[in-house]
């Protein structure tokens, strides 16, 4: 069917499926109608980016829809994004129109924004959101082309996971909600944000899947060569597994402290592309299991809170409330969503490029360790009410001076906390935590797949990772109750560098930037 103009902003829908995020209860006709004036309104008026230089992003709609799915009032969401709107680039006028014919030869520049909009917005209306997204990223054709040089190659996958992530969850959150604006959006995002993985993301990983995929799988156990069970025991390597390789890896001993978030990445790409794809390769992923993708988003969601909550945690210091791993938080909330439009081999590229660059921006902050058993004895599972708050009855349960009768669920006090602090991040990042720890809550310690792993005291995590993270992050915020975020913001950029110039590193991006 094809789009028209009117079809592609209608009020967000909440997805029912196994693994889509809940909307919390609170939602109303006015909080709606409230969101799909926005997200109309962003779409018309802003660019990708306020800072030309820095390419900082327009965060506006992610915050927008992270309040509106908590059940936040219709007045909060207008002013969180009114509080956006003071910092944001208007959209302008592209030099030249973008066609079927050129849509590559202008990648990576900015100028052409709002003409990869028109493109996109006509793409999407002819062929639908699921086909113009894996025809326009994930596609083989759509990332290299016989007969273009090296350096101008469209790379729209590599362009997708640029940026800390941003145009994946923009695509996500299009494909979430069901809005194709936010679709078409994300699609002209990706296609000006730059190549920056290109050394970490060649053209043998479409390669490599396609011919690994589905059908050489039967065959090969045809040919009585395993069954896909035996084989996938006998042969997955876990991605904890990779991480204690990274860890054991004294080529990364000395990571070089450094501040502006193009040149972290960079300095990684730049002297160890070979090793991180070494690694990279060993993850194993087999495509002719039906719950294949299902088991590795699972680890990929494991592993980026650990690299965010263990790592940021430590017995001598405050939480690290990491800006640049929080983001592998977040962007991870779509793994899901993403992948289950996309064919099995498209799945494989996707996820294998993801780890690729969150590995890389690990590896980027420096390649800090984990101490599960420290976190574990004490990062706490409750946040404990904020006083003043109602006493409890007199009968209550456990029992009426219980911290817990206070706050006998941990989630509705951290939501509670998030929901009207002037920043972008924080609802995102509880958004995540909160959905991964419903389904994932459940998940008792010792269980085989974390144990057989070689990463130390990976048997001893559970459930309970992302409520102990998120607690932290909140008591971060809470310890920063004074914080002026006209002119700071309350994540972490110092990294986890060993030399003393990570002290150098101050907390809050350049003035405007976020």
């Amino acid at each position: 069917m094809v789009l028209q103009d009117a079809d592609l902003f209608p009020a967000p829908t909440i997805t029912r499926s196994k693994f889509a995020p809940r909307s919390w209860p609170g939602i109303t006709p006015e909080s709606t109608a409230t969101l799909k004036r926005i997200i109309k309104d962003s779409y018309e008026r802003w660019h990708v980016f306020f800072l030309r230089d820095y390419r900082p992003h327009n965060h506006s709609i992610h915050y927008a829809l992270a309040l509106w799915t908590f059940g936040t009032d219709d007045e909060v969401i207008q002013a969180a994004y009114k509080h956006d709107c003071g910092m944001l680039l208007p959209r302008f006028e592209s030099p030249g129109t973008i066609t079927l014919s050129n849509w590559m030869d202008h990648v990576g520049d900015d100028d052409y924004y709002g003409a990869y909009l028109d493109f996109f917005k006509d793409i999407v209306k002819k062929q639908g959101v699921k086909s113009a997204v894996q025809e326009y990223i994930f596609s083989e054709k759509a990332n290299f082309v016989a007969g273009r040089k090296e350096d101008q190659q469209p790379e729209m996958l590599n362009r997708l996971l640029d940026g800390v992530i941003h145009s994946l969850i923009h695509v996500g959150n299009g494909l979430e909600f069901s809005v194709p604006g936010l679709v078409i959006e994300g699609l002209a995002w990706t296609a000006v944000h730059f190549n920056s993985s290109s050394k970490v993301m060649p053209q043998s990983l479409w390669k490599e899947a396609e011919a690994k995929g589905p059908v050489a799988s039967l065959t090969s156990r045809f040919l009585g060569l395993g069954s896909a069970e035996t084989t996938s025991k006998k042969t997955n390597v876990h991605a904890f597994t990779i991480l204690a390789r990274i860890l054991k890896d004294s080529r990364f001993d000395d990571i070089e402290a450094v501040d502006e978030y193009t040149v972290v990445y960079s300095n990684i790409t730049d002297k160890f592309s070979d090793v991180v794809m070494e690694y990279v390769r060993q993850w194993t992923y087999d495509q002719s299991l039906p719950d294949e993708a299902e088991r590795k988003i699972e680890e990929l969601v494991y592993t980026n809170a650990l690299i965010y909550g263990v790592a940021g945690w430590s017995k001598d210091e405050p939480f690290n409330t990491d800006f640049y791993t929080d983001h592998i938080v977040t962007s991870s909330l779509f793994l899901f969503t993403i992948s289950e439009i996309l064919p099995p081999a498209s799945i494989e590229v996707f996820l294998r490029s993801y780890f690729t660059v969150c590995l890389t921006w690990w590896i980027g902050r420096g390649r800090p360790a984990f101490d599960i058993n420290g976190f574990y004895a004490n990062a706490t599972l409750n946040p404990g009410p904020v006083a003043p708050f109602p006493k409890p009855h007199k009968d209550a349960l456990p029992s009426a001076d219980s911290m817990k009768a206070s706050c006998p669920n941990p989630w509705l006090q951290l939501v509670q906390e998030i929901l009207v602090v002037p920043d972008e991040h924080l609802p995102k990042t509880q958004r995540a935590l909160s959905h991964f720890a419903e389904i994932y809550g459940g998940r008792q310690k010792g269980e085989e797949d974390f144990v057989n792993t070689e990463l130390e005291g990976a048997g001893e995590l559970d459930g309970t990772l992302f409520v102990r993270t998120a607690v932290l992050t909140n008591e971060r915020l809470r310890n920063e109750r004074d914080t002026d975020f006209t002119i700071s913001t309350y994540w972490d950029r110092k990294g986890f560098y060993k030399s003393a110039e990570s002290k150098k590193i101050k907390r809050g991006l350049p003035e405007g930037a976020t």
